[in-house]
C-alpha cells in the first residue's frame, strides 16, 4: 500500500489543504513542483502566477485558522492518467471565497508534486449552501470519484 499512487496523492492533497488553511508557505513549497504554474480563471484577464509571486502573496495573508474558520476542504475526484500523471479536482473554502481547483500532478524521483493549479471562484454571499451545516469536512479529506 506505501506505493499506492491514490494514497501518495492524498497525502500531498492534506499538505496542500493544510499549507492553505494555515498559509505554511513551507508547505505548500513541499506540494508544488518549483515551474509550477497558477491560473486564476474567474479574473477577467486570467491572471497567470509564477510560483515566488503566489507564495509572497500566501505569506502575506491572514490564515483562516488564525481567523478560527471553519476548515472546509474535499476531495471530489483523483483521476489517475498514467504512473506519472494526475488531475485532481478540488474545492475549499476560504472566505469570502469558494474555490474549485483543477490541479495537475506529476510524479519525479518518486514525488508527486503540483505542476499546475487552475481554479475558479465564488463569493460565498452568492453561495446559498456551500456545505451542509453536519458536514464539515475538517482535516480529513472527502472521496467521491476515483
Amino acid at each position: 500500500m506505501q506505493n499506492n499512487p491514490i494514497i501518495k496523492i492524498q497525502q500531498q492533497l492534506e499538505k496542500y489543504f493544510d499549507g492553505l488553511y494555515f498559509c505554511d508557505v513551507d508547505k505548500l513549497q513541499g506540494v508544488f513542483h518549483s515551474d509550477a504554474t497558477y491560473i486564476n480563471a474567474t479574473d477577467d484577464p486570467i491572471l497567470k502566477l509564477d510560483m515566488t509571486t503566489y507564495f509572497s502573496i500566501v505569506e502575506k495573508r491572514i490564515s483562516p485558522a488564525s481567523q478560527n474558520q471553519l476548515r472546509q476542504d474535499k476531495v471530489i475526484a483523483i483521476n489517475l492518467i498514467h504512473d506519472q500523471l494526475a488531475m485532481v479536482h478540488v474545492e475549499c473554502v476560504i472566505e469570502p471565497k469558494y474555490f474549485y481547483d483543477a490541479l495537475t500532478l506529476v510524479q519525479k524521483q518518486g514525488e508527486w508534486k503540483i505542476i499546475s493549479k487552475v481554479f475558479h471562484y465564488q463569493l460565498l454571499a452568492d453561495q446559498l449552501s456551500i456545505f451542509p451545516k453536519d458536514n464539515s469536512i475538517g482535516k480529513g479529506i472527502s472521496h467521491t470519484q476515483f
